[in-house]
């Protein structure tokens, strides 16, 4: 029952914090037009207004930064090495306090904060599911002293990599509306990108779910049988 429940928290913990790692990353990206282009799209030009576009260059290379380092931490929560999950624990926090920033800021500034405020709430679930794996018990579920990669790790690798993907290919759609501006959707600028990324994870998460299924079932065949030879 244990080790069920752990294989469990595991499941949920990589797979959130797999999302809010892809969140981390299309919401950085997403602020480059605000931040490193404010001239061409005049509802942000109260960032220079009030001095504030350096802040918002800071938060877009700040928050692709953390996101690569999710997804670094990422792979070594889905391999199972022991200590992870303080390394996942520091990059939440911080992408949780940046997520904050951007909100408020966006919020004052702007009248409204989507997405950054759904980046926001992300980071903060995770992070709070994180702080319960640390409760004493339940961490030694999650995070064994000596754990060692079980052959579950495909599995979890393409089940992180078909929700990442489900995320990043519909990006337009929960990202559109508070990226359009005189009736254009510039999240659509993106379009191509996001469908080959959306695309490459969803298709090699699958592949690799369905190779650990398929390598199962082989290794449950026996390579030879004997039968009773007639004379």
């Amino acid at each position: 029952m244990g080790d069920i429940l752990g294989r469990i928290l595991r499941t949920t913990g990589i797979l959130f914090f797999g999302l809010t790692a892809v969140m981390n990353l299309l919401g950085g990206i997403g602020t480059t037009c605000a931040a490193f282009l404010t001239e061409q799209y005049s509802n942000y030009m109260i960032l220079v207004d009030d001095g504030l576009q350096w802040l918002y260059q800071g938060l877009v290379i700040s928050t692709v930064l953390i996101a690569l380092v999710g997804f670094w931490v990422l792979l070594t929560l889905i391999k199972g090495k022991p200590g992870t999950l303080r390394n996942g624990l520091i990059v939440l926090v911080i992408g949780t306090i940046l997520a904050g920033i951007q909100y408020y800021f966006s919020q004052q500034l702007f009248g409204k904060a989507a997405p950054a405020n759904m980046k926001f709430y992300i980071n903060t679930a995770t992070l709070i599911l994180f702080l319960i794996f640390f409760v004493p018990g339940i961490r030694q579920q999650v995070d064994p002293p000596h754990h060692q990669p079980n052959s579950d790790n495909d599995n979890l690798f393409g089940i992180a990599a078909i929700s990442m993907g489900v995320v990043t290919i519909t990006t337009p759609l929960w990202a559109g509306p508070s990226h359009t501006f005189q009736g254009e959707n510039w999240v659509l600028l993106m379009l191509p990108q996001l469908t080959l990324a959306g695309i490459i994870l969803i298709t090699g998460g699958i592949f690799l779910v369905i190779c650990r299924i398929f390598t199962s079932d082989l290794g449950k065949i026996p390579l030879s049988s004997t039968y009773p030879v007639k004379e």
